[in-house]
Parts: C-alpha cells; sequence; structure tokens
C-alpha cells in the first residue's frame, strides 16, 4: 500500500533514486537530507527562481541558514510558493536582516538567565536545556534563530 503523495514519491527519488517509503518516514533520513541551499530547493521543487530572487535568498542565507525536511517540502505549493506558509516559515525574508534599535539580539533573555553554557535558569524550579542548535526546519519566526545553526554554539559534551 503506497502511503506517499506522487509529490512525495519524486522529491524521495529525486535526494536517493533506489529510497523507499520507509526511508521517506524515517525521521533520521529526514533530518540526513534536510535541504540546505537554494540549488537543492530548486532541483526537488522545479521551481526556478529569477537572478534577483536568488540574489536576496543568498543574502539573506548568509545570515539565517535554511534547513527544512524534505517532507516539509513535499507540502509547499509550488504553483504559489511565494506565498505558501510553509515556503514562508522556512525561507527568510530580505526584511529580516533589518534590525531597529529596539528590537533585542535575546528577545527571551535567555542569556541573561544563563549560569553556564547550554542551560537558561529563568524560574527557581525550572531549568531549560539547550542540547542542541540544530532542527528539522530553521523557522522564521524562531525566538532563538541567533543561535540556530550556529557552530560555536554547539554544547560542550
Amino acid at each position: 500500500m503506497q502511503i506517499l503523495s506522487k509529490n512525495q514519491l519524486q522529491i524521495l527519488q529525486k535526494i536517493e533514486i533506489n529510497a523507499t517509503e520507509q526511508n521517506w518516514t524515517d525521521w533520521h533520513w529526514q533530518l540526513k537530507n534536510s535541504i540546505r541551499t537554494i540549488e537543492q530547493f530548486e532541483h526537488l521543487t522545479g521551481i526556478r527562481f529569477s537572478a534577483e530572487e536568488r540574489e536576496e535568498l543568498s543574502e539573506t542565507l548568509d545570515q539565517f541558514p535554511l534547513a527544512i525536511t524534505p517532507y516539509y517540502l513535499s507540502l509547499i505549493d509550488r504553483k504559489n510558493f511565494a506565498n505558501d506558509p510553509v515556503y514562508k516559515q522556512a525561507f527568510a525574508d530580505r526584511r529580516e536582516l533589518i534590525v531597529s534599535r529596539f528590537e533585542q539580539r535575546d528577545p527571551l533573555s535567555e542569556e541573561k538567565d544563563s549560569p553556564v553554557e547550554g542551560i537558561t535558569h529563568r524560574y527557581p524550579d525550572r531549568v531549560l536545556f539547550h542540547v542542541s542548535n540544530i532542527c528539522a526546519m530553521y523557522c522564521r519566526h524562531c525566538t532563538r534563530k541567533r543561535k540556530v545553526g550556529d557552530l560555536d554554539y554547539i554544547p560542550s559534551k
């Protein structure tokens, strides 16, 4: 019984010709095959960006990394991708590079409440452990996007 849509099967086979539906449903496979470049996105979706769009995307991706699993990629409406909520959640917008003087680098003040690297201790009876800076998808609304994908932030063992 086939559980994948036609779109998902196309993406699966473009990523790995001998991949199976079992691969698609394996979260390890999804993370390993996360889309991280404009070229991968174009190859897997068939969407082609103009030179201007590509330049804007590259500029934002220099600041905010891209990561989107094949599954989430398959949810994007290819015919109207620019207005698709999943696309907008995955791809940084050039306006994110504009930082006003009122914006905070650390909007939740976690660094102030961090007695040691990798721990936020805001409340007397609770601790938040930052065990990884890697997510399956780097969401544009993330309050920790300053740390996501930052190889300098990986907590030591």
